[in-house]
């Protein structure tokens, strides 16, 4: 009876541990992998928990084993950290809290440059990554800004609208207006049109019956321009008639012996009369060269020496034609 108490208090006991060790396995409790301890001091965990998992580029290489609150320094969080001792940390490695978008939290290892490797229980640099909220505000911000900057451009634009649209009431009822107008306008031209046309059509009649009372005078000066050129080639024919005859007895004249332009016409005797004359002008002429005291007797030179003076100019020129 002992014996059977015995084993069902070994096999509670048994079961007991098994789900002990479980639920921390399933927590992310490693029992058969050793461990070193660090920590992350937060202002705010954000509802991280015990068990969450710690990851290196997603990869789990420990969990959360233990959180508790700073008092002494304003509230501040420490989170303590099971992280495998294949991991080695630096002073440069980071502790970022991570939330998903379902809400799960976990702290997310930036390992970084290695120049100081860290020790166990020290204290690794903490970070708060942004989350969805953080970031919609953030690119909300500016959005939000542009879109008030489009509301006060949006409002000027309506205000330039209703003050356009008040002006364009304005041209409206001027348009209204201005075929009343164009009418009238229009109006005033058909009856100065009228007016016109009924002038032209009397001056048009007063053209007409003028021509008709010009027509007889036309026709007078037309017979009359032909009277006058008549009587006009009449006269010319008539004068040369007259100058043909004259010119007729001139001639006939000129054949006549009977005056002297006949007589020059038709008789040698003024040739030969003149003839003579140039002959006896000759004889002169040689013989005032020959006897000059006959005409110029008290200044003039002898024939003697006139024949002198001719040999001396003929020696003359011989002996330059000879030294040539």
């Amino acid at each position: 009876m002992a014996n059977k108490e015995f084993k069902v208090g070994l096999f509670i006991a048994s079961g007991m541990v098994l789900l002990y060790l479980g639920f921390n396995y399933l927590k992310g409790v490693d029992f058969f992998s050793a461990t070193n301890k660090y920590y992350a001091v937060y202002d705010n965990i954000d509802q991280l928990s015990v068990s969450n998992p710690v990851l290196v580029n997603g990869f789990a290489v420990g969990r959360v084993s233990n959180i508790r609150i700073m008092q002494e320094r304003q509230n501040k969080i420490l989170v303590e950290l099971d992280i495998d001792n294949e991991v080695i940390l630096g002073d440069s490695s980071k502790a970022i809290l991570n939330s998903d978008f379902l809400g799960g939290k976990s702290i997310l290892l930036s390992i970084g440059k290695i120049t100081r490797p860290l020790k166990p229980n020290d204290t690794i640099l903490s970070e708060v990554a942004k989350g969805m909220l953080d970031v919609i505000s953030e690119t909300a911000t500016p959005v939000a800004d542009n879109v008030q900057t489009t509301l006060r451009k949006l409002n000027a634009i309506l205000d330039n609208l209703t003050k356009n649209s008040q002006q364009l009431e304005t041209m409206f009822a001027k348009f209204q207006a201005t075929p009343d107008l164009v009418n009238q306008s229009l109006a005033n031209v058909n009856g100065r049109v009228n007016e016109l046309s009924l002038s032209y059509r009397e001056v048009a009649t007063n053209l007409n019956t003028t021509l008709t009372d010009l027509k007889p005078t036309l026709n007078n000066f037309k017979v009359m321009s032909d009277s006058l050129k008549r009587l006009e080639l009449n006269q010319t024919l008539q004068q040369m008639q007259l100058t043909l005859k004259t010119l007729t007895e001139s001639m006939s004249k000129f054949s006549e012996r009977d005056n002297t332009m006949g007589r020059l016409m038709t008789e040698d005797s003024l040739y030969v009369n003149l003839n003579n004359l140039i002959l006896r002008i000759d004889s002169l002429a040689v013989h005032f060269n020959e006897n000059p005291k006959h005409f110029m007797a008290p200044l003039g030179k002898s024939s003697k020496k006139i024949a002198k003076d001719k040999r001396k100019e003929e020696e003359q020129a011989k002996k330059e034609t000879n030294s040539n």
